[in-house]
């Protein structure tokens, strides 16, 4: 694995573009979204793309995109970046999204550390029909998130909190 803008490791770039997002990637990242069918209204894309942490290439092709979001889930009372992965048809058979978890939850713990944890961790749900026979284990291994119940939406949510992170004081 070499460092560059991102990192490569075998037919994979990672591009790291949380708070940085250069504007012709985004472009390139909106046409991905629209090609594979994951958003299409061009609003959505205008609000989504500020949010992307990180893309993954093939090649010239966009294979793989990570975004996330501040947020603070009344379950939790605690603020979270509530992180989203989309894998593109072509690569889900791949370990890319393993791959992508960590790389991506790494670009937000740096910068969450930086800037005096604004969020103490990543929390994800679910939504994808195969998480139901794959990785049924309460902590995953490759990545850290552990099993914290379901969302309101009934999905499997997971989190990964950040080292050093400190739980914040609870407004009352």
């Amino acid at each position: 694995m070499t460092e560059t803008n991102g990192t490569t490791s075998a037919r994979f770039s990672f591009v790291a573009d949380w708070q940085a997002l250069d504007p012709a990637e985004g472009e390139a990242i909106a046409e991905f979204w629209r090609r594979e069918g994951a958003l299409t209204d061009d609003a959505q894309i205008k609000a989504r793309l500020p949010q992307v942490v990180m893309h993954v290439r093939d090649g010239d092709r966009i294979a793989a995109i990570s975004t996330a979001i501040p947020m603070t889930p009344p379950q939790f009372g605690q603020p979270v970046y509530y992180f989203r992965m989309f894998i593109g048809k072509d690569w889900r058979s791949t370990s890319l999204i393993k791959r992508l978890a960590v790389r991506a939850t790494k670009v937000l713990e740096d910068y969450a550390a930086a800037h005096d944890f604004p969020c103490i961790g990543v929390m994800l749900e679910l939504e994808g029909a195969r998480f139901k026979d794959k990785w049924r284990m309460p902590i995953w291994s490759y990545a850290e998130f552990i099993y914290v119940g379901r969302s309101s939406r009934g999905l499997e949510t997971r989190v990964y909190y950040f080292k050093d992170a400190m739980l914040k004081p609870v407004k009352t």
